[in-house]
């Protein structure tokens, strides 16, 4: 999984350790200013401005503008995987929560659009997205569904990658087109629903004993 040391970083030379508070406030003011004023917006001066350093100072530890956002947006998301709890549609529901609390807002609708056209032509920015952001999500909510697969409660041939797709496509589809919220129930309507063609008679019968009252 990504860290913050692989997100799109220019090389330090040897010498004083890094300020990795500066860091986290580096990334705390990207993230403020992308929900106050949008991605199109966000300047460099202004990150520097609002965490208290300078533009060479992030610059030595982000090449772009552009690396910054996604560095920022991964810290948003956070890097914690989809929990383990014993229950594949709780674990499911959670894991795909993290992208609704992330990119629900404003945050996201002033942000991911545009990022998002920028990676079509930045086959590098593309690789950094894809490895910060979209590997790691999509790999962690596979292991959940393996997990599923396991207990008896997802059918052993469900094609996983249509899942994973379905599972994150109505946020990701909603952030990107404003045309519906990402409500706080969407997470568990899009589990739901998946599970209603994924999972085995035993879970549905499980789910439907737990829930006749």
């Amino acid at each position: 999984m990504a860290t913050l040391d692989s997100v799109g970083r220019t090389e330090r030379p040897a010498g004083r350790p890094r300020d990795t508070r500066l860091d986290g406030a580096i990334l705390t003011a990207t993230a403020e200013l992308l929900e106050e004023s949008g991605y199109a917006h966000l300047t460099m001066e202004a990150v520097a401005r609002r965490a208290g350093t300078t533009k060479p100072a992030i610059r030595r530890r982000w090449a772009s503008r552009q690396r910054l956002v996604v560095a920022a947006l991964a810290e948003t998301m956070g890097t914690a995987p989809t929990p383990d709890t014993g229950c594949t549609h709780c674990d499911l529901i959670e894991g795909i929560e993290t992208i609704g609390r992330a990119f629900g807002g404003n945050l996201g609708r002033r942000t991911l659009p545009a990022l998002v056209a920028d990676l079509a032509d930045d086959p590098e920015l593309d690789r950094t997205f894809a490895d910060t952001i979209f590997h790691p999500r999509r790999a962690t909510t596979e292991a959940a569904l393996r997990r599923g697969i396991e207990r008896g409660d997802i059918r052993p041939d469900a094609d996983i990658d249509l899942l994973l797709d379905v599972l994150a496509a109505t946020t990701y589809h909603r952030v990107l087109f404003g045309h519906a919220p990402v409500s706080d129930s969407l997470a568990h309507d899009v589990v739901m629903t998946v599970m209603g063609g994924a999972a085995t008679p035993r879970w549905r019968g499980h789910y439907q004993r737990r829930h006749s009252d």
